[in-house]
Formats: structure tokens, sequence, C-alpha cells
């Protein structure tokens, strides 16, 4: 391995890459070029061009890492144990724990064509019918993952049963303590609401993704009528959680306002006239699917997803403080946490 590689995320050695895979996983062919995708992945992710056709490596970045991030062998695992179930996903070909060979843990997956829509209002899809069925679509795939029999798939080890909200609660409170900055009286209220009205665990568990969003979907367009996701990536946060942590967050992020930095949300935009179905009726769809009833305590889940993404922004923006991260992005991301515990309160005042 090269010193380059090492320090480099975006630079793999082909020489060493092709000399590893020859013999761990030759069914991809001999790799003629890697060309490292835009965007901002945690983990660097590049399209692989071989003689044998296209494929996706994705690696951590190189350097010290803390101990659970950038967690891609976690990522190959469950994609791995999700091949052949209603959870669309790319094949899974090899995982590399070696750090040697291109200086991080690395794997391989199948290369999905799709579409990948990054604003919640799908302004680029003309038809309002298409943009319901859209979401209908996220809403199949949601009922779908929280429905996987994690025993059968060998991920009853994939993280910690039980008390999920209580123990989350606990590690984003202690994150933003230890990211906190200024004193900020909106989050205050909001972590006193969500310790006062933590809900008593239901027995609930399920496979989780985490960041359950638009844009970590894949979408074969071909047939404007039946949209379908043909793959959900990036599932660096999975673990064994609350279902209705996913639903909430997916709910949560179609809550922002539509101009919030690095969101574009739909609140304040007429859904009904979008074709995008309201919450209640993304809600009702989700429980008819799983075979649910109603859902207890959704203000606190609304609550905590809140939360949850404040703690992450202001984890940002305390990196870029220490000098770790890149100032001017971090800042507008912090810009946002006060906002996000705002609307948390109002959403909670509302349902008072």
């Amino acid at each position: 391995m090269s010193k380059d590689n090492a320090k480099a995320p975006h630079v793999i050695d082909l020489a060493v890459l092709n000399s590893y895979l020859s013999s761990a996983c030759p069914s991809i062919g001999h790799v003629k070029s890697a060309e490292k995708f835009a965007g901002g992945q945690s983990n660097p992710t590049f399209k692989l061009t071989t003689d044998n056709g296209v494929y996706v490596l994705r690696r951590q970045p190189p350097g010290k890492l803390l101990k659970s991030a950038h967690a891609v062998d976690r990522e190959f695992r469950v994609i791995n144990a999700l091949q052949g179930s209603e959870v669309p996903v790319p094949k899974a070909y090899h995982l590399c724990e070696d750090t040697s060979i291109i200086g991080s843990m690395f794997y391989i997956m199948a290369y999905v064509e799709g579409d990948i829509f990054w604003n919640s209002a799908l302004p680029e899809i003309a038809s309002s019918a298409t943009r319901g069925a859209m979401y209908d679509e996220m809403n199949r795939v949601l009922a779908a993952l929280h429905s996987v029999d994690i025993e059968s798939a060998g991920l009853r080890d994939y993280g910690r049963p039980g008390s999920y909200f209580e123990r989350q609660l606990s590690r984003w409170t202690k994150q933003y303590r230890a990211s906190e900055l200024e004193h900020v009286e909106e989050i205050e209220s909001l972590i006193q609401y969500l310790e006062a009205n933590l809900p008593k665990d239901d027995g609930q568990v399920s496979l989780v993704h985490g960041d359950f969003r638009l844009d970590n979907m894949m979408f074969d367009m071909s047939d404007p009528k039946n949209p379908r996701v043909v793959a959900v990536l990036d599932w660096e946060l999975s673990t064994l959680g609350h279902p209705y942590a996913d639903l909430a967050y997916q709910c949560m992020q179609l809550r922002l306002p539509s101009d919030i930095a690095h969101a574009a949300g739909l609140g304040g935009l007429d859904r009904e006239q979008l074709g995008i179905p309201s919450e209640q009726e993304y809600i009702n769809a989700y429980c008819e699917r799983r075979g649910i009833d109603s859902i207890s305590n959704w203000t606190f889940y609304l609550a905590f997803s809140f939360f949850r993404l404040a703690a992450i922004l202001q984890g940002v923006v305390k990196r870029a403080h220490d000098g770790n991260a890149s100032s001017e992005k971090a800042m507008q991301l912090g810009a946002m946490v006060r906002p996000l515990a705002q609307i948390a309160n109002q959403t909670i005042h509302q349902s008072e």
C-alpha cells in the first residue's frame, strides 16, 4: 500500500486492489478504473469498472476513527442478510477487513441503475399521481423492513433489544452535552419534555435503518404509474431498534420547512396539490401494512427525532469548532439546531 493511499480517501491503488481481488473475489473481474462518486458520503464510495461489468466499492475513510463510526462491516452484513427479502438492496460480493490492502476496510456490492431524488417535494416529477405512488412505495419498503424476521435473517445479535428510546435518549443527551457550545433554551425544554414523557417499553424490536429518507433510495422510474425502489442505501446507522424511530424520523423530515438549510422538507407546502400523502395518511398506510391499529405516544417519537438530529448537527459544529471539520458547512448545519428544537416544541404544544 502506498503512503498516498493511506492519506487520500479518493485514491485507490488499482494494482494492489486487483492483486488482492484476483484470489479474494475473482468473480468481479479485473478492475480497470475506480471513480469516486460525488457527494458527501461519510464512507467514500467508488464506481468500479471491470472487464466483467460495473460494481461499487465503499470504504472507511483512512486514519483514526471513532470506535463505532463508519461501520462498513455492519453495512455489508445487513445488506447481505437482506438478499432476497422484500427490502431491495444491492447484491453484496465481498468484505475486506484487512486495512493494509487499500488503507481501510471496504466492501464491494453490485452497481444498481436508478434515480435518486434529493428534494422531498419531488419538483422533478411532473405528475402528482407519480409523487403519491413514490411515497407509497417508500411506505411499502419501510413496512417490509420492519417486518423482517431478525432470527431467520441472522441478525439476532445486530443490536441490543429492548429499552431502545430510553437508551437512545440517554446517548444523545450525553452527545449533545459533550458538543454544547452555548445554552439553547429550546433544547433544554425539549430534553425536559422527552425525559418526562418517555413511554414504557412496548417490546417491539425490529431492524431499523437509522436514516430512512428519500435520498437514501434509488428508484426505477421506467413506469411512472408504478415507481419502484430498487435499492435502499447507506445502512451505516442500522441496528436493532424500535420501528417507530424510522417512521417518526421520516415524518420529522417531512415537517421541516421547505427552505431550511440542507433539508428541503414539506413544511408549509400544499401536499394535496403535490399528490403527497398527509402525515396521518402515511402513518395509516404503514399501520395497515404492518397490521397495527394505531400508534400511541406519536408526539414523543416525533420530538425525539428532532432532538436526535439536533444533537447530531451540534456534534458537527463542535468538530468544526475544534478544527476537525469544514467550518463553513458546519456553521450552516449548526444554524439548524435551534430551529429544530423550536419546531419540536411547537409540535409538542400543538398536541397538548
